[in-house]
C-alpha cells in the first residue's frame, strides 16, 4: 500500500479531484440558461481558468456534448439537455459506475449520493 504522500497517492487524489470539478462542471453548465465562461467557472471551482479549460477539452473528448458559444454573451453550454431520456444499464455498467461514485466518494456532490442510490436500488429491486 502506498504511503500517504507518495507520487501514487498524490496522482490519485489529484484525479478524484478531477473527476469532482469535472462532474461539477457538467452540472453547472447543464442547469445555466446561458452560457458560463471559463473564469466564471474557475472561480466557483477556485482553480485557474487554464484548468477548467483542461477539463473542458477532456470532457469534450470524452463525447460529453459542450458547445463553445462565441461573442460577448459566449462560454460554454451543455448541448440539449431539456429532458435527457431514461438510460437503460447493465449489471456490469451499473457496477462500473457504483465503482467510480465509490472511488469518488458517493457523498462528494448531492447527485453523487442521490446517483449512487438509484443505482444500488436498480440492483436491489426486481
Amino acid at each position: 500500500m502506498p504511503k500517504q504522500n507518495s507520487p501514487h497517492s498524490l496522482d490519485s487524489a489529484l484525479t478524484l479531484r478531477r473527476v469532482a470539478r469535472q462532474q461539477r462542471i457538467v452540472e453547472w453548465l447543464s442547469s445555466a440558461p446561458v452560457p458560463l465562461t471559463s473564469p466564471e467557472l474557475a472561480q466557483r471551482l477556485r482553480v485557474r481558468v487554464r484548468t477548467v479549460e483542461r477539463d473542458l477539452a477532456r470532457l469534450r473528448e470524452s463525447g460529453v456534448p459542450i458547445d463553445a458559444v462565441s461573442g460577448v454573451h459566449g462560454g460554454s453550454r451543455l448541448a440539449s439537455v431539456a429532458d435527457p431520456r431514461p438510460v437503460r444499464l447493465t449489471v456490469p455498467e451499473i457496477a462500473a459506475l457504483i465503482a467510480s461514485l465509490a472511488a469518488l466518494g458517493p457523498t462528494e456532490t448531492d447527485s453523487a449520493t442521490s446517483a449512487m442510490s438509484a443505482l444500488v436500488e436498480a440492483l436491489t429491486s426486481h
